[in-house]
């Protein structure tokens, strides 16, 4: 294998890093939030909102049930005002955000429903307040299911990024695609497969690594 064919697996394998991490980052930063409000405005809750809650369900699960590649179609015209292109790795990693944000909120909410209602119930008798309760109690308690819900998330990002990359968006989907698919090549597939193996296999080790850390009980 020349050397400038290996240059080019390392620049896809930099690049399917970079969207993925970066893309993941801000998924969280919005994800996370978003799912302790669909759980804390829910009836009976801290700050019960039902309607807010209706509201920020029915756009999570919008969100969730639009098949990414469409999703990358129908978007081009927001990413291109975002980025300024609709193809290479800042390009993809909008629709690569907005896919993991409610699917992150989904799986946050899912980790706060896991937490018995006594120890809130506890913390209110006390006399906490709604923010108290969410720093003190629901996300210290929710910890580990965050962090299993934020691995999950990288490894779905992965699978995403190789699909970004069938439609110009970059990283090792692309290099397999253009080096590996259509130019009869399956050496360069079993390579871009083995490092997407590789890259999940290491990101939940790391993440299974966090939440054995974050488990306190």
């Amino acid at each position: 294998m020349s050397s400038a064919m290996l240059n080019l697996i390392l620049k896809a394998t930099l690049d399917t890093l970079y969207m993925v991490g970066v893309s993941g980052l801000v998924a969280a930063l919005l994800g996370v939030p978003l799912g302790v409000l669909l759980y804390i405005t829910r009836p009976r809750q801290i700050l019960a909102k039902p309607l807010t809650n209706q509201v920020l369900g029915v756009i999570t699960n919008i969100g969730r049930s639009v098949p990414f590649i469409i999703l990358m179609v129908a978007i081009i015209p927001f990413t291109r005002m975002i980025v300024g292109t609709s193809i290479g790795t800042n390009a993809a990693i909008v629709p690569l955000t907005i896919a993991a944000i409610p699917f992150v909120a989904r799986l946050v909410e899912g980790a706060l429903n896991e937490i018995p209602p006594g120890l809130i119930e506890a913390a209110q008798s006390m006399g906490a307040t709604p923010y108290q309760i969410i720093t003190k109690v629901l996300l210290p308690e929710a910890k580990s299911g965050i962090v299993t819900g934020l691995t999950i998330t990288v490894v779905t990002l992965i699978s995403y990024s190789a699909m970004a990359g069938a439609v110009g968006g970059g990283g090792l989907g692309d290099l397999g695609i253009r080096y590996g698919y259509n130019r009869f090549d399956p050496l360069i597939m079993l390579i871009t497969v083995a490092i997407l193996v590789v890259m999940v296999q290491g990101f939940q080790s790391l993440g299974d690594h966090l939440v054995r850390k974050a488990d306190h009980k």
